[in-house]
């Protein structure tokens, strides 16, 4: 079911990718946007992991620097029967953290400065619980295609910018289809993210909690995050921010309807209805 999903999810943002590039710059957009598309595929696949570190200027965490971490991760992967991953730091002070990679013999779980200064063990078990529980359910490699491939429909809208600008002129229809599809681009990245991200975190949470056998430290660390974050947004690329446990962006206004997460506080309920 995992591969169906994939192939699926590779497909339909391919079609989405040829569609808005042919609308766009026509013809050479079209087989511009097929090479591009394609290479994006290979590459999101093979090295997802790395990408999703970049995108977040992580750094590798050693066990010297955060033993609490390593022992915490060692434990939870060999209750969840994965392979330990990679344990990267990302710097901001925002509270937060993420899985990536393409399987779980290839994962990384990247937490931030700020949430190892805010939780507790038990709260901190919790998030990492939900972390592995994105890497034993195969999300990560989902997450960073959708990643990669919103980064790639946010290039395009600006490229397709550009050439309304400085390119030649079309007919008044054509440049109409053509600014509806320079618009709709990066909606598209957008909606793509919310459908995947939103469903899963539940469904991590759920998990996460099974794995550690406490669904109440993650609905605190839940709770813990969600004040702090409220007063500060993390400097992240938005392409990645559905990636990470709670959303590192803005959630005011129109950001909240349009958020990769479902509401933190539904999170927190359904944790605590599982733990009576």
């Amino acid at each position: 079911m995992h591969r169906i999903k994939t192939f699926l999810l590779m497909f339909t943002l391919t079609l989405i990718f040829l569609f808005l590039g042919g609308l766009i710059a026509g013809e050479n957009g079209l087989i511009m946007a097929f090479v591009f598309a394609m290479a994006i595929n290979f590459i999101s696949y093979w090295k997802s992991d790395k990408i999703a570190i970049k995108m977040t200027k992580s750094k590798p965490l050693s066990e010297e620097q955060a033993p609490q971490v390593y022992k915490i991760v060692r434990k939870l992967s060999r209750k969840a029967n994965i392979p330990m991953p990679d344990i990267y730091l990302t710097p901001s002070q925002q509270p937060n953290a993420f899985a990536t990679g393409r399987n779980p013999s290839h994962a990384a779980v990247a937490v931030t400065e700020g949430i190892l200064n805010l939780l507790n063990e038990e709260e901190l078990e919790g998030v990492i619980a939900h972390e592995l529980a994105h890497v034993k359910n195969r999300d990560t490699l989902i997450q960073t295609m959708a990643a990669t491939m919103a980064g790639a429909l946010a290039f395009l809208a600006r490229m397709g910018r550009y050439r309304m600008i400085f390119g030649r002129r079309r007919g008044k229809g054509g440049g109409l289809v053509q600014l509806l599809a320079i618009i709709f681009a990066p909606l598209a990245a957008i909606m793509i993210k919310m459908a995947i991200s939103r469903s899963r975190e539940y469904y991590a949470d759920q998990s996460g909690g099974q794995i550690s056998g406490n669904p109440e430290g993650l609905a605190s660390a839940l709770e813990k995050m969600q004040h702090y974050s409220q007063r500060s947004s993390m400097q992240v690329n938005e392409a990645a921010a559905h990636m990470f446990i709670m959303n590192p962006l803005s959630s005011e206004g129109m950001a909240r309807l349009f958020s990769t997460h479902p509401p933190t506080e539904e999170r927190i309920k359904r944790l605590r209805q599982r733990g009576i």
